[in-house]
């Protein structure tokens, strides 16, 4: 079955990424781009719209390690 892709032209503002990351996480992507029927792109794109959605006030992801304060940055409670 060939993964479900985008038609052509369809993207408003197209850009190749190149990337190097670890050969098992490439393969990891492209498996679950297989079972869902769309394209590693696709699915690249639909996983980072899903992270803005989890992002904290500081623009951090929740499950990734809170960065140091920048100068004049003030450490506030979570609301």
């Amino acid at each position: 079955m060939t993964a479900r892709k985008l038609p052509r032209n369809t993207r408003v503002d197209p850009a190749r990424l190149s990337l190097v990351i670890e050969r098992r996480r490439k393969t990891r992507l492209e498996q679950l781009a297989l079972h869902l029927n769309v394209s590693s792109a696709a699915l690249l794109e639909a996983m980072i719209d899903h992270l803005d959605e989890e992002l904290t006030v500081r623009g951090v992801p929740v499950w990734w390690p809170s960065p140091e304060l920048k100068d004049g940055e003030l450490a506030m409670p979570p609301e």
